[in-house]
C-alpha cells in the first residue's frame, strides 16, 4: 500500500469554501483510502491506497467533493517517494532562515509546461523562487501577505488549457506532514 499526501486548494479561507476535516476524513475514507488522517484546517491529508496513480485520485477526491459537498475544490495528491523528494532535496535550505516564510507551490502540472524560463526572479527581489518537477519553492524574506511570487502567479504561467492549478503549504506544515507520514 502506498502513503500518498492531498493537498485541497484555497479551502476555509472564506465563508464560501468550508470543509470540515471530519467531514474530509469521512469522504476520503469512504472512496476506499485508508489511514486517513488530516492536519490543520487548511485541507491536508494523509492516507494509504492500493491505487497507484495520484493525478486520477486526486480526480476522484474532486469529484467526491463536488458530489457530496457541493464544492468545486483542487485537489494535488503526491505519493510518499514525491513528497519525501520535495522535502529532501529543498533549493533554498541555504537560503531560508524562517520555516514559516519558506513555501513550496505545488503544481497540477510539470512545472516545465508552465512559462516560467520567462520570469526575471531579480524582478521579484528579495523574494527568491526555485523550480523543482511539480513544484516551485519561494523564499519571502519579508513574509507571504503581500507575496508577488504566489500559486496564482505560477498557476497564470501554464496555457489556459492545461488548467493547472498551484497550492502552497510552509515549511513548518511540509515539515509536520512528513513527521506524520514516518
Amino acid at each position: 500500500m502506498t502513503a500518498y499526501l492531498a493537498l485541497l486548494r484555497g479551502i476555509n479561507v472564506s465563508r464560501h469554501q468550508r470543509i470540515a476535516m471530519a467531514d474530509l476524513r469521512t469522504l476520503l475514507t469512504d472512496l476506499g483510502l485508508t489511514d486517513v488522517s488530516t492536519y490543520l484546517q487548511s485541507g491536508n491529508a494523509l492516507f494509504r491506497s492500493e491505487r497507484t496513480d495520484p493525478d486520477s485520485i486526486a480526480v476522484e477526491i474532486e469529484e467526491a467533493i463536488t458530489r457530496e459537498l457541493d464544492l468545486t475544490v483542487r485537489v494535488l495528491v503526491r505519493d510518499e517517494d514525491d513528497f519525501r523528494r520535495i522535502v529532501g532535496t529543498n533549493p533554498l535550505a541555504d537560503v531560508a532562515d524562517d520555516p514559516s516564510k519558506l513555501l513550496v507551490t505545488f503544481l497540477s502540472a510539470p512545472a516545465a509546461d508552465a512559462d516560467l524560463d520567462a520570469v526575471d526572479p531579480a524582478t521579484y527581489a528579495p523574494e527568491v523562487m526555485a523550480v523543482g518537477q511539480r513544484e516551485v519553492y519561494v523564499w519571502y524574506p519579508d513574509g507571504v501577505r503581500k507575496a508577488k511570487l504566489s500559486p496564482p502567479f505560477f498557476e497564470k504561467r501554464f496555457p489556459k488549457e492545461a488548467r493547472a492549478a498551484g497550492t502552497a503549504r510552509n515549511w513548518n506544515t511540509l515539515s509536520k506532514l512528513l513527521t506524520m507520514l514516518d
